[in-house]
């Protein structure tokens, strides 16, 4: 789940080439012993990849490396496949496929790079079998590839990777039920089971109970064993094969299995926050861990009589100084303080992403009005639900990919009971962009903006969050959206003193006079100054509004606030089609103030790429330079 760009490593960074892995595939030494070598120069090479790309998912990669190493070089043949259904681990699985050739090998070198490796998997790349988006689709998946293979008579073993925490998930358990009914022999379930999840433990989140019953019971053969034992998984895979029931191995494992201070053995409520589970490790931890890894590769190789291992080397530059920049969410938690400081109705609810939310000080603040629901959204709605009919005042959070579609259902059903309850999505919009499409949440606006009574806003300055979170609260009477940017990025405007929300108003944040820039949020409304500027450049004067509702628009006001413009552009960090954008247009046409005056959506037009994210906005047209050039283009028409 979480997934935030940490600070970037500097210095020399180290990887196995790829003759090395085939020199230890191809040498005669016993199997296990052989795959246990194999999987933690691949590690080495995980840890490579997330540093030099800056972000990535370490503790999870580590952890089900035994199995895939396995898997890959003795596990599967002919049409046997593998994917993962959590997703985290793709650097892991990246590492393997590289060394085995089916990836071009110099593609450790762009883990999150414009053209390079995503992410989270995506079936683009040779070699994923499956995308990932939100958690519990992957035996799904299976089941749907088990009935097509039976279908056109192809033999094949189909092996799911799948985290503990994800197994909280509704549809994980949907999709038990059929599988046992259908006799599906050939799906394989691996669950990680390394009892931490995004920020705490499995335990400490939601308790899982006992794994081995609850799956049994559902008619499949389970077993369960040490994950890093690798002539006991060969056993578990041999035993799963041979039995006509789905199979499912629970491989107790170990987060961060490899690196000893990365390494989250505790499974008690009191743990301590992970701090491997994402982002790349600073410089000196990188150092150890890299150095701790080398040995244990060394020692292996001695183990089994081949060759030490030789390492490459790169020397990454220091990251360039990011500039000034500021966040939304540390304005959001101080809000939220004080709202529930004066109010104690207000519930704060969390699917296991309290670091990236904010929530920490909430929870510490008032343990008896937190509410931690684990990676489980359309539960954790519709418990807001029933606190809201009860009269208390929940605020609901998650990643805005995840809260927007995951509940949709259970949102809309919440509105219909004319409710208030606030949903506050993180990581919006097309940025950081290094874990790809499956945590970019572009769609928001299209997926929840029609319900009735249900406003959406957006702030684009820090001094905008308490003023919104306050008129979601306390003003609207229903349901509301508080839409956050997660990254720091550059705020080049001030809202007026004194400004406060008025639905479907925002305010002028620059004058000028031959188009109107319309946008909201951090990311938008920067993008749109920085446009402003390049058309000044160009001889253009555009004026730029800021509009903070994303799918209720006051067409007159917004008439008025154009002016004599000829132009009104609307710049959406979404996908242009039902965004923003077709909000503002409607209204304007609406309020008959589009005549004689031309209007231009800018916004992303297909699925965005993983890469970093300069790359990323000038790939979809929302850097500076396209959007003025989208903008004159137009105008010349």
């Amino acid at each position: 789940m979480g997934d935030l760009v940490t600070e970037a490593v500097s210095g020399t960074l180290y990887f196995a080439g790829k003759a090395e892995f085939e020199r230890v595939a191809a040498s005669n030494a016993e199997p296990a012993a052989r795959a246990a070598l194999y999987a933690d120069m691949a590690r080495l090479n995980t840890l490579y990849m997330i540093a030099n790309a800056g972000s990535g998912h370490i503790g999870s990669s580590f952890s089900s490396m035994d199995v895939v190493a396995w898997l890959y070089l003795e596990g599967m043949t002919g049409e046997d496949v593998y994917f993962s259904s959590k997703g985290h681990d793709a650097p892991g699985l990246y590492a393997i496929l590289t060394a085995q050739g089916k990836l071009p090998f110099d593609k450790i070198h762009r883990l999150r790079k414009l053209d390079g490796l995503p992410g989270h998997p995506d079936v683009h790349v040779p070699g994923m079998v499956a995308n990932t988006g939100s958690l519990g689709m992957g035996i799904s998946k299976a089941k749907g590839m088990a009935f097509a293979n039976r279908r056109k008579g192809i033999q094949s073993r189909i092996h799911v990777m799948t985290g503990d925490g994800e197994l909280q998930e509704g549809q994980i358990w949907e999709s038990l039920i059929s599988a046992a009914n259908h006799g599906y022999g050939e799906i394989t379930v691996i669950v990680d089971h390394n009892k931490i999840q995004s920020d705490y433990s499995v335990e400490r989140t939601s308790s899982l109970g006992d794994l081995d019953a609850k799956f049994a019971a559902f008619g499949w053969h389970v077993q369960s064993i040490d994950g890093h034992d690798i002539p006991a998984l060969a056993k578990a895979l041999k035993s799963a094969e041979a039995d006509k029931r789905p199979s499912v191995i629970i491989a107790n494992t170990v987060k961060g299995k490899g690196v000893s201070f990365m390494q989250g053995v505790a499974i008690d409520s009191d743990v301590e926050r992970f701090q491997f589970h994402s982002g790349a490790p600073k410089a000196e931890d990188y150092t150890r861990a890299a150095q701790e890894l080398i040995s244990h590769i060394n020692t292996g190789a001695d183990a089994i009589k081949v060759a030490r291992v030789t390492f490459e080397t790169v020397e990454r530059p220091t990251a360039p100084a990011a500039g000034e920049t500021v966040r939304l969410f540390p304005a959001y938690t101080a809000a939220l303080l004080d709202q529930a400081g004066h109010n104690d109705r207000i519930i704060a609810l969390d699917a296991d992403l309290v670091l990236d939310m904010g929530l920490e000080p909430f929870r510490d603040a008032h343990p008896d009005r937190f509410i931690e629901c684990g990676i489980a959204e359309m539960d954790m709605v519709s418990q807001a639900g029933g606190m809201a009919l009860n009269g208390l005042l929940p605020v609901v959070h998650s990643f805005s990919c995840f809260l927007s579609t995951r509940p949709n259902e259970q949102i809309y059903n919440n509105a219909t009971e004319d409710t208030r309850i606030v949903y506050v999505g993180g990581l919006s919009g097309v940025l950081p962009a290094g874990p790809g499409h499956s945590h970019q949440s572009v769609r928001e606006i299209s997926a929840l903006g029609s319900i009735p009574n249900f406003v959406m806003v957006e702030p684009s300055h820090p001094d905008e969050v308490a003023p919104l979170f306050d008129w979601c609260l306390n003003t609207h009477r229903g349901a509301s959206y508080l839409r956050l940017v997660s990254i720091p990025f550059a705020a080049r405007h001030t809202p007026p003193a004194g400004w406060s929300p008025k639905v479907g108003q925002g305010y002028v944040a620059k004058v000028g006079g031959d188009i109107a820039l319309v946008s909201a949020g951090l990311l938008g409304m920067s993008l749109a100054m920085q446009a402003a500027d390049v058309l000044a450049q160009r001889g253009v004067s555009a004026s730029v509004i800021n509009l903070p509702f994303l799918n209720t628009v006051d067409g007159k006001w917004l008439g008025e606030a154009v002016g004599s413009a000829k132009l009104v552009a609307v710049i959406d960090n979404h996908y242009r089609v039902l965004g923003q954008g077709d909000r503002v247009c409607t209204a304007l046409a609406e309020a008959g103030a589009l005549k004689q005056r031309g209007f231009l959506g800018i916004g992303i037009e297909g699925v965005p790429p993983s890469g970093a994210n300069d790359e990323v906005l000038a790939r979809v047209g929302l850097d500076a330079v396209s959007i003025a050039g989208k903008v004159t283009a137009a105008l010349r028409r």
